[in-house]
């Protein structure tokens, strides 16, 4: 079964220095309806104005990746972590028995990234950090994973079965993604539009897909997209 999810059905939020949509509950934002898809959490869309930020907060028992698609971000956390994430870089937080951090962006244009949760797969984890840079090579006309629990190597390492990937294809080349029953698969559309096997998948459209054959992904146009790929 392949769920389509469009674009005007997220939930969004204009706080003027962060404008988001939010496309599980999150925040103020509640719809006992659409919670979590598998282990995936929350998948937030930002983008943050220059000058401004989240200023330190805390979080606890969660694995959190932030992938940037434009502009630069800057964090700081309670484990003496300070670091720019940067445009295709990708960070992982493995917030576990309890950490604090902020974000901020001090560049002087707005930062486009995705911050992603999922639940780790063990309880009260030493809090932890990873980070690393990505070329758009690495997904051209490709599936390929920033952020793994897989054993997958020069993916970004996280604490649960699951994978993270970014994508890209061009218009008319075909993408098979191999998946059981046992796994679910959340497609967010970043730019363009694809097909699924028989569903067509616009940008900013969510697929969040139970399946026990492969998917088959057609170039409709060109487009990027990000595949998480977690247990049932």
């Amino acid at each position: 079964m392949i769920q389509i999810i469009k674009d005007t059905d997220r939930h969004f939020s204009d706080f003027g220095w962060l404008k988001t949509y939010w496309l599980f509950s999150f925040s103020n934002y509640y719809d006992p309806q659409n919670i979590r898809f598998g282990t995936l959490r929350v998948f937030n869309d930002d983008v943050v104005a220059p000058g401004t930020g989240f200023p330190t907060h805390p979080h606890e028992e969660m694995e959190i990746v932030t992938i940037v698609l434009n502009g630069e971000m800057t964090h700081q956390d309670s484990m003496n972590n300070k670091a720019v994430i940067q445009t295709n870089d990708v960070q992982r937080m493995s917030a576990g028995t309890g950490l604090t951090h902020s974000e901020y962006n001090l560049a002087e244009k707005p930062v486009h990234f995705y911050q992603i949760w999922i639940y780790p797969n063990v309880a009260k984890l030493t809090p932890s950090y990873d980070q690393k840079t990505y070329s758009p090579e690495n997904w051209k006309n490709a599936i390929f994973p920033v952020a793994s629990g897989q054993n997958i190597s020069d993916a970004v390492t996280i604490h649960t079965n699951a994978t993270i990937y970014r994508a890209g294809i061009d218009k008319s080349k075909s993408l098979t993604f191999e998946t059981t029953i046992k796994r679910r698969i959340f497609v967010y559309i970043t730019s363009g539009k694809i097909k699924i096997n028989s569903e067509t998948i616009h940008q900013h459209d969510q697929a969040r897909i139970d399946s026990n054959i492969p998917l088959q992904i057609d170039g409709i146009e060109d487009a990027e997209f990000i595949l998480i790929d977690v247990p049932a």
